[in-house]
């Protein structure tokens, strides 16, 4: 394992970060998670704003891990697992931009395997995979009400139905 390449922050954005988060927070070797914002050209965005979409922001999900425990790259295939890649600015119920798919990459190796990553993907679907491929920019945490929602109030998994297998 890369674990220099691989220790550190990722940045997904796979629909409605309710879901996203409380998948992720079950994988083995993520030390910890906030929902928010990335992408966009706002500061300080509100989620009024990114849902008006106007700011150009995407739900994120900032997730921290051990690279000792988890790469990157495990981390991009449960990212694939949880969402359908090929839908444009939506993710099962929940439509507009900022459900869109999309990595934001801190460094170059994540470039390297999110592209990687991409294309052997491309044969799993009949659709060509709509999932952006950014650098990352500034994260906005979202609101506190939205931190580890699904955990908090037992809804809100949106379209992720499945829990990781590690």
């Amino acid at each position: 394992m890369k674990d220099d390449l691989n220790k550190g922050q990722a940045l997904l954005g796979a629909g409605c970060f309710w879901g996203v988060q409380h998948y992720f927070d079950q994988v083995p070797g993520v030390t910890g998670t906030v929902v928010g914002y990335t992408g966009g050209d706002a500061q300080n965005p509100t989620y009024e704003m990114v849902c008006s979409g106007k700011t150009g922001h995407a739900e994120t999900v900032s997730i921290e891990f051990d690279g000792q425990i988890v790469d990157y790259e495990t981390l991009l295939q449960h990212f694939f697992r949880i969402h359908d890649p090929t839908q444009i600015n939506r993710q099962g119920p929940d439509i507009g931009d900022q459900y869109r798919s999309v990595i934001f990459y801190t460094n170059d190796a994540q470039l390297q395997i999110a592209q990687a990553m991409i294309e052997g993907k491309k044969q799993a679907y009949a659709m060509p995979i709509a999932t952006e491929l950014r650098p990352a920019s500034a994260f906005y945490p979202a609101e506190e009400y939205h931190q580890k929602f699904t955990q908090k109030t037992g809804r809100g998994a949106c379209h992720v139905s499945y829990h990781p297998q590690g």
